[in-house]
């Protein structure tokens, strides 16, 4: 059996979360393959928001397995505190989440080492989440990481101590103000790591494997976006995994012709949050009230994201990394009300213009080139039925569909799973 996979195509924030819970009765088993706690994926239903970190969006139905991939890296801390929050809703997760064995464990240093290599940089910050994420994926590559199957052998606090240590002098090499109580990060942090202890831990590249020989539906679940990724993203303003569908192979352990329909999740307009060049960046009152409308505030840090029109040029450019088969229109309802719409369809690029994404998109190099649509003044948030949709909606899909040579075959009218049109 194929496996279906789900990515963000802007710079993360797309609605991932939302739209694998809805997909999710489709699913034998929902995989996690790239990222840590610095995404945040938001659910809405039954009234309630729910708000998940690093366990798979299909954590809240009863007959789907939730697998954290290898290529994801876990801070035991915060994934207690997931845990902690869903066992108060009600939701037996330990009967159906599992864990690789071969997934890196952020250590309360690494975290340390994050904020102080952030301050070191002044105004030429990357906009971190400060969760840990890149320095935890610096000791992966680097050969030094502890993995969770590392925590099932005797001598692992051993080697816990050794790269504390490490860390530690790293630290103090950076030479900025970091505060911190590392026994009392440490207590907490041990106890986590007893709780991920407890849960099923797997050999998860052959529990894959051997799902897919017995037929099983598996649906894969990036983090963050394409233009976040570490290779294709806007560097070096990005994350530290392969977001990509790439990762999905090497997080998950899927050879690449076993990949089935990949799905490309966007918003009608487009989101950033944190530093990094936005060539469609609003900085009037649309782009307020796109903000406004939205929520547009990060689900993992609460940072407010910066807001533009939709950039046709580097949506195009994720499809083609990604070889997006299906797409996936989010919170098309916050564009209800404007006038006039513009969808960047080109690039003034160093005195040409230009339809792809170039090597640097930082603003003295790229002047966005506008198409203008007619806006629609209907409320889409009661709708459910494609049938209904204000013609300027559908002139608006129609329009990017050509461009984009690839169907939209879902579209977004809000934030419960209930508000979601099929086309």
């Amino acid at each position: 059996m194929a496996v279906d996979l789900l990515l963000g195509l802007q710079w993360g924030d797309e609605g991932k979360g939302k739209i694998v819970d809805v997909l999710t009765s489709k699913y034998n088993i929902i995989a996690r393959f790239q990222g840590g706690p610095n995404a945040g994926h938001t659910l809405v239903f039954n009234g309630k928001k729910h708000v998940l970190h690093t366990i798979p969006s299909g954590i809240f139905h009863d007959d789907a397995v939730n697998l954290v991939g290898n290529g994801v890296v876990i801070d035991p801390v915060i994934f207690k505190k997931e845990l902690d929050n869903l066992e108060a809703q009600g939701v037996d997760y330990k009967k159906n989440l599992f864990i690789s064995r071969k997934a890196h464990i952020i250590l309360p240093t690494h975290r340390l080492l994050d904020a102080a290599s952030e301050a070191s940089k002044g105004k030429a910050k990357i906009g971190s989440t400060l969760k840990g994420i890149g320095p935890t994926y610096m000791d992966k590559t680097g050969r030094n990481g502890i993995r969770v199957g590392d925590l099932e052998l005797a001598d692992w606090k051993e080697k816990y101590r050794a790269l504390a240590d490490k860390h530690e002098s790293m630290i103090a090499f950076y030479d900025v103000d970091v505060q911190y109580d590392l026994a009392e990060l440490e207590k907490e942090f041990f106890e986590a790591v007893q709780v991920l202890k407890s849960l099923k831990l797997i050999d998860s590249e052959e529990y894959i494997f051997q799902a897919q020989k017995d037929k099983k539906t598996i649906l894969a679940e990036g983090a963050q976006g394409s233009l976040l990724d570490i290779d294709f993203g806007t560097y070096p303003f990005v994350t530290s995994s392969n977001t990509t569908a790439a990762g999905a192979c090497t997080g998950l352990g899927i050879a690449p012709n076993r990949i089935g329909d990949v799905f490309g999740i966007f918003k009608a307009y487009t989101t950033r949050v944190g530093s990094g060049p936005f060539p469609t960046e609003l900085f009037d009152e649309d782009g307020a009230t796109m903000a406004k409308v939205g929520h547009e505030f990060g689900a993992t840090t609460g940072r407010p994201r910066r807001c533009g029109w939709l950039d046709l040029v580097a949506l195009k450019y994720a499809c083609q990394v990604n070889g997006v088969t299906q797409l996936m229109m989010m919170k098309a309802d916050v564009l209800s009300g404007f006038k006039t719409l513009k969808v960047c369809t080109a690039y003034k690029y160093k005195g040409e213009t230009i339809t792809h994404l170039p090597y640097n998109i930082e603003p003295e190099n790229v002047e966005p080139i506008y198409t203008d649509f007619k806006g629609w003044s209907e409320d889409l948030t009661e709708m459910s039925d494609a049938s209904k949709m204000p013609k300027e909606l559908n002139d608006y899909i129609a329009f990017l569909e050509k461009e984009l040579e690839t169907p939209i075959t879902i579209v977004s009218v809000g934030p419960d799973r209930k508000q979601t049109i099929f086309r």
